[in-house]
């Protein structure tokens, strides 16, 4: 899925930094071209829970206070984390005029957004009924299974386990509220 850069010019045709020796080599199935080097693809960066949030088409409200926040570097950096991610749709539910208030004030943002987050990766299969979860803001979360799903406060989880290299990302859809 990486892209390769062709260079034409007067000493001959690169692909990247390998220079092309042998041309039209045909086969059954192609064409071969000889190169006088091995071609690396470049290493991507490590897949963080932030990137899960920005991938999904779900999540951009979270993003935006993820952003405002300035959490981003926080929880693209090393460390493990669980981050429970209300939709945009559990942002909306949110009684009107909420949500500006919420981003106006960069106190009350971060509170809420950092008790969606715990520094441990705990996978839907630790997580178990009755089960305290201890939150980046010091509050606790309450896990409560039953047949009608996995709750998580007043938030059912939707999508779970979603990996990423520095945790994992569990779909909620409510916003979960500290208490005071």
């Amino acid at each position: 899925g990486s892209d390769l850069i062709v260079t034409i010019n007067e000493n001959g045709v690169m692909i990247n930094d390998a220079m092309v020796t042998v041309t039209d080599i045909e086969a059954d199935n192609g064409v071969v071209h000889v190169i006088n080097a091995v071609l690396i693809p470049e290493e991507e960066g490590p897949y963080t829970v932030v990137d899960v949030i920005v991938d999904s088409e779900n999540h951009t409200t979270l993003e935006t206070a993820v952003v405002a926040a300035g959490l981003v570097d926080v929880l693209s950096g090393e460390g493990t984390f669980t981050v429970f991610a209300p939709t945009d749709a559990a942002f909306d539910a949110l009684p009107e005029g909420t949500l500006d208030a919420v981003l106006a004030d960069m106190d009350l943002l971060t509170s809420i957004l950092t008790h969606h987050v715990t520094g441990d990766v705990i996978l839907s299969t630790a997580l178990s009924d009755g089960m305290m979860i201890t939150t980046f803001n010091g509050t606790e979360l309450m896990v409560t299974i039953s047949d009608n799903g996995v709750m998580i406060d007043n938030a059912m989880v939707t999508v779970a386990d979603l990996m990423a290299d520095n945790g994992v990302v569990h779909v909620i859809n409510a916003v979960l509220i500290p208490e005071e």
